[in-house]
This record gives structure tokens, sequence and C-alpha cells, in this order.
């Protein structure tokens, strides 16, 4: 049985009456910040926006500036904002670094195991400036993708609730009631999905590009592979020939939000397997607020059942 997602999240969640500004960087995170909050805080990225291509407005960089608190993946998913991050005088919160994250690394076999946050360096290669980029993230080092598992969502449900309290303190009880109640939510989501996941577990399948490792590891899914190593990058000859031969015994291929699906569609063909929906891991094609992660992940959930149950 799917999760049924109340769009009552945003109004059961209690409003901090408060002066503070707050600024996110992604549609993901800005739903667990408005679930914190009780409302919807302002999203540099909204949900459609190619984060690898972006232009950072200067009226965007100013707030980013002038906010009381930014919270942020960190480098490793938009390096283009590190250097408006490091010009802040206000405080910030960066979600990629925190003590208890259930972390993965991207390997060569794109066949990770997680670990703990103190297990991983905090390195990475970027390329940045003040208003834009245009590069990725690199295929190396740590995965950003880590709210598509519901274990670190709850953990940053918490993590943003103590933050919002330093900031503004007068409200403290309010974030962590609002925080204990999301993370009630998820769980029932969790659990609702892993119920509905359990029966395709074992059957392979491949996706676009190499984002889906948080989700595939917490609910045992198995991956067969990604047609693109990097967001923004084409997959080589080679590559491509690799990944026909592990599809070969694949059930579907997916497509992503955002990309050209021809890849997709062609490696279907090629490998006599069947051709799954458009997966969105950044909640492409959703509306912004409380209620966005929920669907982002009921998203997955139904768009892989649809095509591997069958």
């Amino acid at each position: 049985m799917r999760y049924s997602i109340s769009l009552l999240m945003a109004s059961l969640a209690t409003p901090a009456i408060a002066d503070v500004t707050v600024v996110t960087d992604i549609a993901p995170v800005q739903s667990l910040v408005a679930q914190v909050m009780g409302e919807t805080p302002e999203v540099i990225l909204p949900p459609g926006s190619d984060p690898h291509r972006f232009q950072l407005r200067p009226s965007q960089a100013r707030a980013v500036q002038n906010a009381d608190l930014a919270i942020w993946l960190g480098p490793e998913m938009t390096p283009w904002l590190e250097t408006t991050m490091e010009g802040r005088s206000g405080e910030a919160l960066e979600l990629l670094h925190v003590d208890g994250l259930h972390a993965r690394e991207y390997g060569d076999d794109h066949a990770e195991h997680a670990h703990g946050h103190d297990e991983h360096e905090h390195e990475h290669e970027h390329e940045h400036d003040d208003h834009g980029h245009d590069g990725h993230h690199h295929h190396d080092g740590l995965d950003p993708h880590a709210w598509l598992d519901p274990a670190n969502a709850m953990l940053w449900l918490d993590v943003i609730a103590t933050r919002l309290s330093e900031v503004d303190p007068a409200n403290a009880e309010t974030y962590a009631a609002n925080a204990a109640a999301a993370k009630q939510d998820i769980d029932a989501l969790d659990g609702a999905i892993a119920q509905q996941l359990a029966p395709v577990a074992d059957k392979p399948f491949v996706v676009f590009h190499d984002a889906y490792g948080y989700f595939t590891d917490h609910y045992g899914l198995t991956l067969a592979g990604s047609i693109s190593a990097g967001d923004a990058s084409s997959p080589s000859a080679a590559r491509l020939a690799g990944i026909r031969q592990d599809a070969g015994p694949a059930t579907c291929v997916f497509p992503e939000e955002q990309h050209d699906p021809k890849l997709a569609e062609q490696m279907a063909s090629d490998a006599g397997v069947r051709l799954g929906g458009a997966l969105a891991p950044e909640g492409a094609g959703l509306e912004a607020g409380p209620q966005l992660y929920a669907q982002l992940m009921q998203g997955l959930a139904d768009t892989l059942t649809e095509c591997l149950d069958r």
C-alpha cells in the first residue's frame, strides 16, 4: 500500500512568529526547513532549476549574504555558491558535514558502502565564482545526494531545529516540536516506501546518472549501473558499451527529468528492456514547500515500482 501524502503537513507545523530570515540552496532542503519553521523560506534553486548551469543573480547573492541563517548542502552539490557563502557575516549550516550523517562516497564501480561522517575527509574538487560556473559536482569523493536517505532527512530536521533555536531562541520550543512531528511523518513514509519496494528489490535497473546510491542503499535495491557518471557529463562510447552489458539482465532503464531521454531510450532499446518513467531526485515538477520532500520520495518509489513490478 502506498503512503498517502497529506497536504496538511504545511498547516500542521506551527509557524514561528519571528523576524528571522532564512535562505536555502535547493528545494529538498527548503522543504525540510519549512517543516521546522512552519513557513517556507527562500530557496536559491526552485524545483526544476538546473544546479549545474545556474547563474546566481546579484539579488540572490545579496539574499544569501544578508540572511540570518543560510542552510545548504555544501560545495559538493553547489560549488558556485561557496564564494558567496564565505562572504556571509551571519550563521550558516552545511548539512553534508553534520555529525552523524549517513554518508557515502562515489567509487569507480558505483557500488559504494555507507559510512559515518567521521570516516571521510572534507575534500572536494570544484570550480566556482560569485555568480555561476560551467562545471558540475565531480563524481568522486562524497556523494552529495544525501537527502535521498530518509535517515539523513530525519537527522537534519533536528540539526535545523537546533540551529534555528540558536538564531531565534524565543521560538526554540516551536522548532523542536515541529521537527519532532516532521520526523514522525518521514518515518511513516519511510516504512511505507520500504514495504512498497520490497517486492522489486532484486530486480536490477539502470538510471540516467549516479545520483541514487543513498536511495538504493537504504531500500536494498539492485542498481545495475548509470548511463552518465556525472550530472552534467556526456558518457563515452566505452562507458555506454559497458552499461549496455550491465543492462543485459536489467528490468528497466530510467531517464531523468531535466536530461535528454534519448540515451535512456536507446539504451532500453539496445538492451531489450523496458523504459521507465523519468526520475526526479531534486523535485523537478513539484511545487515548492513542506510537502515537496515526501512527494519527491514517494514519486521515486512509484516510478520505480511502476516499471519494475510487471
